[in-house]
């Protein structure tokens, strides 16, 4: 039987992502790929495959989809509503969608993407070395209903049931920075008012960049507007001609002529990715040291997220065909004999 996922229903922002095109930064075309880079490593975790295998990324909302075979499925990222022919599903999670089943997936209940994952991995065509779609330059585009995905072959077929205790990044919080080549352009009192001002994310963010609202005067450089343009990339906080300082993110230009007060870590970038609109941010500036430190403390949570997976255990409420499941000393098992498989 083909492996294919048929979208019956897709919300405007979802789109076909993976890990990205580094290298083409000099043709004019930043990396891309998905937002939250942390949610397609938990992906790739809860279904035993590598994390370069494309995903759906969802902004806001997910869709309705259809398999065309058995598949196995992983949810991460902002937490949506989503069931299976009307049984609710577990986030941060694995389950099993079989041939026929119809998964629907609604609005973000917090955070702003969510990922859905399928055994195998999305197999769309390649450009430039990736299957994202990246919106901003037209390599591809947002899914629409009728859209039919080849699904690659799965690399542990059946095996489903758990889930990943995740980490909040939902909700805003404090964002460390590294100084940029440009922050000797903003005096000392910009820069201590930009550590102590509260901000919150703008509703207009998208891929490309995320405006940071404020209640205070805007912050100007000794600058000006006469900074010549050069590379930017994704984390660095351009300063605005309006003195608003605008977080870039995955699908940013290439180069700018903002001047740049600081860059974010590229390991607390999600948590700006996945604040929703109105959620509070707050900015701190780390030595290069401290910085570094904190990459490898979150490659080391990367390489090591297959072994904090945990069986998932469902709620019996949940369960439609409970009578089919052995109930043998007070542990709920299904047909395979596994404890809480989904």
């Amino acid at each position: 039987m083909t492996r294919r996922l048929t979208v019956h229903r897709a919300g405007p922002g979802v789109s076909i992502q993976d890990r990205g095109r580094p290298g083409y930064l000099g043709f004019g075309l930043s990396r891309g790929g998905a937002a939250d880079l942390l949610a397609l490593a938990e992906g790739a975790a809860l279904l035993g495959q590598d994390s370069d295998c494309a995903a759906l990324e969802m902004a806001g909302t997910g869709g309705e989809f259809e398999a065309h075979a058995d598949l196995r499925i992983a949810l991460t990222g902002a937490p949506m509503r989503a069931t299976i022919d009307g049984t609710r599903l577990a986030w941060n999670a694995s389950h099993a969608l079989p041939a026929g089943a119809r998964l629907s997936i609604g609005g973000a209940e917090a955070g702003t993407y969510g990922y859905l994952h399928v055994g195998g991995g999305v197999a769309g065509p390649e450009r430039l070395g990736s299957r994202s779609a990246h919106l901003a330059s037209g390599l591809g585009g947002p899914l629409a209903a009728g859209a039919t995905l080849a699904i690659g072959p799965d690399p542990h077929p059946g095996e489903t049931g758990q889930c990943l205790p995740g980490i909040p990044r939902f909700d805003g919080g404090t964002i460390r920075v590294v100084p940029s080549l440009q922050t000797g352009f903003f005096a000392d009192s910009e820069i201590a008012r930009f550590e102590s001002t509260g901000f919150r994310r703008d509703a207009r963010g998208s891929r490309m960049g995320v405006p940071l609202a404020f209640d205070t005067d805007g912050f100007h450089s000794d600058a000006g507007l006469s900074v010549l343009s050069e590379i930017v990339i994704p984390g660095d906080i351009q300063i605005t001609g309006d003195g608003t300082p605008f977080v870039l993110l995955c699908e940013c230009q290439t180069t700018g002529g903002y001047p740049r007060i600081g860059s974010v870590l590229p390991c607390d970038l999600p948590w700006v990715v996945q604040a929703p609109p109105g959620a509070g941010l707050r900015f701190r500036f780390v030595t290069l040291h401290a910085a570094l430190a904190a990459e490898r403390s979150a490659q080391v949570h990367r390489d090591g997220l297959r072994g904090t997976l945990r069986p998932l255990v469902r709620d019996p409420a949940e369960i439609r065909d409970l009578l089919a499941y052995q109930l043998v000393g007070g542990v709920t098992a299904g047909d395979d004999g596994d404890p809480g498989v989904a």
